[in-house]
């Protein structure tokens, strides 16, 4: 009987538990918060603020019609050649930081599949003065056209600009604006993780 490796287990693992808390969080988000509602975790840097985007990641959306569709499509495509790299990367027992981080960018990719092919079945409408509870069969959309839940928020500098600065002086300034999810981050991490790590396994 063969022994599982490592190799073969850390994968696997990085996937479960990026899915289960991405879930878990999306969750209790959209089944307690109305859309625009915030909680600060701590002053002035980290808000869980609710909100959901029909897009990418960070709320980045393709303007073409039918966008939403295609995108959903090509997440669905792009998550099944990930899937297929990483099996047979895994069964070649390559290098455990390129599994692992293929592991970070599927299981985030995963995550936000999930709310835009599922959500819109299985949830009600959120909105700015209501809640959403979970409904399988009574949704608020079809399949693929779910929306994606963002939670997390780190407005870690907010200020007016100086209006000496062409174009922008004056306005609201806000770093880091995006409002994202774990899926999100994971995909992020394990992307930055490919770019400085790349050559340790070409």
């Amino acid at each position: 009987m063969k022994s599982v490796t490592l190799k073969q287990i850390l994968p696997l693992l990085i996937i479960f538990v990026v899915l289960v808390l991405d879930q878990t969080s999306k969750y209790i988000v959209k089944t307690t918060m109305f859309i625009g509602q915030e909680y600060v975790v701590i002053p002035n840097w980290f808000k869980i603020h609710f909100i959901e985007n029909e897009g990418m990641a960070f709320g980045l959306q393709l303007g073409i019609p039918g966008g939403k569709l295609l995108l959903s499509l090509f997440r669905i495509i792009a998550v099944m050649a990930i899937a297929w790299y990483l099996i047979k990367s895994i069964k070649k027992k390559e290098h455990l930081l390129k599994t692992s981080i293929l592991a970070l960018i599927l299981s985030g990719a995963l995550g936000n599949i999930i709310d835009s092919t599922l959500y819109g079945k299985i949830f009600t409408e959120s909105s700015y003065y209501q809640v959403a509870s979970f409904s399988p069969g009574n949704g608020y959309a079809p399949w693929l056209y779910g929306k994606v839940v963002d939670m997390l928020y780190f407005p870690i500098i907010e200020t007016i600009l100086p209006s000496w600065i062409p174009f922008w002086g004056g306005e609201n300034f806000v770093f880091f604006r995006p409002v994202f999810n774990i899926a999100d981050s994971s995909i992020t991490i394990g992307v930055l993780l490919l770019v400085i790590f790349h050559k340790k396994w070409m």
